[in-house]
């Protein structure tokens, strides 16, 4: 994979798979697919300024679950593969195993 390093706040993020079925077992097709709000962080940056002028790191680290709003990020391709790039804190919280 080209090397992509978010700035300040950025996050990188791969989606994860939504269910293909219903709870009932109906097959759902691609195109009735919502976009799931589940990823994956692949990449952080370094973290954003305060008022001080000191960097403050990020919470999340990549290989990170996390859940995001539906309409949050920037979608795009690196090396083929669709990615998200979104703010910290457009991240609603890490899901823990």
């Amino acid at each position: 994979m080209t090397k992509f390093r978010p700035l300040h706040d950025r996050v990188v993020v791969r989606r994860l798979e939504g269910e293909q079925k219903t709870a009932g077992g109906i097959i759902i097709p691609d195109t009735a697919k919502e976009k799931p709000m589940e990823g994956e962080v692949v990449a952080v940056g370094p973290g954003a300024r305060n008022e001080q002028g000191q960097v403050v790191a990020l919470d999340v680290k990549a290989g990170d679950r996390i859940l995001f709003g539906k309409w949050s990020g920037t979608e795009v391709k690196i090396d083929g593969e669709e990615l998200l790039i979104m703010k910290e804190s457009d991240i609603l919280g890490v899901i823990s195993a």
